[in-house]
């Protein structure tokens, strides 16, 4: 074959499809911005679940806390998007559960996203001295990146703290930076790159052998202990007390069996070293993702969660907290013309609605981890089974 052309004009995307044989008529000029070669589109069936959610309206103050200013139940139509059978179903199951109970709850804690950059020095004393003096300037480096002329610099990605590590003479570095309604690793990495490069080596009170944007201290597109400790994008809660007859009418167990599995499940998490506690979150965040434009390599971080069960009286109370939902309502792949469709039937197309749209995710995977629970909680975990058995498709 050769070699097919690289750019994305309408001749290089014509000849790439007819060089692989793509037949179907399609427009590809939307997508065009958003990868490089594009050569066709991946259609993946998307359903909805409705969920009965109160959520809190929030703003980031000038300190950069996260705070609420008012609340609403409300009924949301969420879309998943995936060829997984059974997961819509089991979603709707866990919400109608809910929905019986009360509605979910969802509450955004904090907000930061991080670069975890390094700078290698001549020995650990040097990266000591190299990290105090770092960490005594983030206000003025604050206001250098406010003010500095640098063209590549965003506004948006706000400085907020840092917090520094050293491991012999590297010196590692977390900006940890609030970007609005974006994601922001585009931005944010920006302003990391020029810290390093133009704030930090110029100044520097001792000499730097090496500097480096990313290191990896901080677990970008992984699940990490530092970000299950300290959040990177939103740190979000959704929670709701299940009723013993909600439980017992739509999820087919007890509140006992559940609490007997929420207890043998967090002990198998730790036995096995698990940065995570939770039993499927990953399934639900990824089908909300990839309807509403999301950048797929983020649900490592972003499915890292520490669910609970605790019976309570008349039932049982069940909470989910994500870290790390990197999420974002502007920018990226929100913008092309089916993930702006769906986030618009949330309410969470453009500005201002990034915390709304976090709240979803987190409602939407806790329902389904009622679900999936209650089908393992049942004797030998039957209902688990039956549910792949039956829902799985081609059986072999």
């Amino acid at each position: 074959m050769p070699r097919l052309p690289r750019k994305n004009d309408a001749a290089s995307i014509a000849a790439r499809r007819e060089a692989l044989g793509l037949t179907d008529e399609v427009d590809l000029a939307p997508y065009a911005k958003a990868a490089e070669s594009v050569t066709g589109v991946a259609v993946i069936p998307v359903s909805v679940a409705q969920l009965q959610i109160s959520l809190g309206q929030y703003a980031l103050s000038d300190d950069g806390d996260v705070v609420e200013s008012d609340r609403a139940d409300e009924e949301v139509v969420v879309p998943l998007a995936h060829t997984e059978g059974g997961l819509t179903a089991s979603v709707q199951r866990g919400a109608r559960a809910a929905e019986l109970s009360g509605g979910f709850r969802t509450h955004v804690v904090a907000d930061r996203i991080t670069r975890a950059s390094c700078f290698v020095c001549r020995d650990a004393g040097d990266a000591l001295t190299l990290g105090r003096w770092i960490e005594d300037r983030v206000d003025e480096a604050r206001e250098w990146l406010r003010t500095a002329d640098v063209p590549e610099l965003s506004r948006y990605a706000v400085l907020r703290e840092v917090k520094t590590h050293v491991v012999g003479p590297m010196c590692h570095v977390l900006w940890r930076f609030t970007t609005g309604d974006a994601v922001g690793p585009n931005m944010m990495t920006r302003n990391a790159y020029a810290l390093n490069m133009a704030f930090v080596l110029p100044n520097a009170p001792v000499s730097v052998e090496r500097s480096m944007l990313e290191a990896n201290m901080g677990g970008d597109k992984k699940p990490s202990h530092e970000y299950f400790q300290s959040g990177h994008g939103k740190t979000v809660i959704a929670e709701v007390t299940l009723t013993d007859e909600a439980i017992e009418r739509v999820l087919r167990t007890t509140a006992a069996d559940l609490e007997a599995l929420s207890w043998a499940g967090t002990h198998g998490a730790v036995a096995s070293g698990m940065q995570s506690v939770a039993f499927t979150p990953a399934s639900a965040v990824a089908a909300v993702f990839a309807a509403t434009g999301q950048d797929l390599g983020m649900v490592g971080t972003s499915s890292m969660a520490h669910g609970t069960g605790r019976r309570v009286e008349g039932g049982l109370h069940a909470s989910i907290r994500f870290p790390g939902l990197e999420v974002g309502t502007v920018g990226g792949g929100t913008s092309l013309p089916t993930a702006h469709e769906w986030l618009t039937v949330l309410g969470c197309a453009g500005p201002g609605t990034v915390y709304r749209f976090a709240q979803v995710v987190a409602a939407t995977a806790l329902a389904l981890e009622i679900s999936a629970s209650a089908a393992m909680a049942t004797a030998g975990s039957e209902n688990f089974f039956r549910a792949h058995f039956e829902r799985g498709g081609i059986r072999s």
